[in-house]
């Protein structure tokens, strides 16, 4: 472990994950931030949007040149889909050896990129500085399915539901409060991107159906699991504790988990733990804060990772 500061830039800084980043680093004793980029609040500081953060740092409207041209050891991109290419291309050719963090969903099918899960995939992380980081539902889902991956008999069946911060900022019918009053909104029920991202990692095809309610922030996905041979609860529940001993952002609870207990909270709950008649189906239920495991603190963990920092400096925990 280093001792030394790192400087770091944020990519997208305006929108409700960039600002719980924000939030995190403020408080990190090895990591700085070199410069946050927004359109939209360009030349403002960004004290005066994040309570977290104390000094003089204005947003810039910065293109991926002068993205490259700060020279940052780290740069997080918390950017749309489709976004990120010409911010990598430009560190690639520029700054090769800065750490970047995706937040998109661009680079979680590239085998040149490590995809960074720390509770699942750590042990494959050997120095890469190209890291994608996961879905907030496909963190969820696979956390769920995992423990019990190599006994399924079929595919999982996930149906999951989002507070309405996961759309976004931009406005649309997903992020509508007056929309989403008093109403459960399905949108992209078969091959969502998270349904493509799982089903990849995990080698099972993943059915996958999502929702936004009225809530602003947490996800709670309910997973239907079929089992090659009967298990009992006791023992389902066993391989989940045993699965996920050790890991301080994962609690195995007995009962379902409520979404309203994870929200603001950096870690998922995984319980609920229901068997059908025979014992050879069971459903299991994960609530996570999407903007925090479910995107911000991961990405911290992965940076934490590349950084040689402990894994958990500056999240709470």
């Amino acid at each position: 472990m280093t001792e030394r500061k790192f400087t770091l830039g944020i990519v997208g800084a305006r929108g409700h994950t960039g600002a719980e980043l924000i939030r995190l680093v403020a408080a990190h004793p090895h990591v700085e931030l070199a410069f946050v980029s927004s359109r939209e609040l360009a030349g403002q500081r960004v004290a005066e949007h994040n309570d977290a953060h104390v000094g003089e740092l204005r947003y810039e409207n910065l293109d991926a040149a002068a993205v490259a041209g700060k020279g940052a050891d780290a740069v997080i991109l918390a950017l749309p889909n489709g976004k990120a290419e010409p911010f990598v291309a430009a560190l690639d050719a520029a700054r090769p050896d800065t750490v970047i963090v995706d937040l998109s969903a661009d680079y979680r099918f590239d085998n040149g990129w490590y995809y960074g899960l720390p509770e699942l995939t750590r042990d494959t992380y050997a120095g890469q500085k190209r890291i994608s980081n996961p879905g907030c539902y496909a963190t969820a889902m696979q956390l769920a399915i995992v423990p019990l991956l190599s006994r399924l008999a079929g595919p999982p069946a996930c149906f999951g539901v989002s507070g309405y911060s996961g759309a976004g900022t931009t406005p649309s019918d997903k992020n509508n409060p007056e929309l989403l009053r008093d109403n459960l909104m399905p949108y992209a029920l078969t091959n969502h991107v998270h349904e493509r991202e799982v089903s990849t990692r995990l080698g099972v095809q993943v059915e996958f159906m999502p929702h936004v309610a009225p809530h602003f922030r947490g996800i709670s996905m309910t997973v239907n699991l079929w089992l090659q041979q009967p298990l009992k609860r006791e023992e389902v529940m066993a391989l989940y504790r045993q699965r996920y001993a050790g890991e301080p952002l994962v609690e195995v609870v007995d009962e379902a988990p409520w979404v309203s207990r994870i929200a603001g909270r950096h870690g998922v709950q995984v319980g609920g733990f229901t068997m059908a008649p025979g014992n050879k189906r069971v459903v299991v239920v994960a609530t996570i804060d999407n903007l925090l495991k479910g995107a911000a603190t991961q990405a911290l963990q992965n940076l934490n990772i590349a950084l040689d920092l402990p894994e958990l400096t500056a999240i709470p925990h």
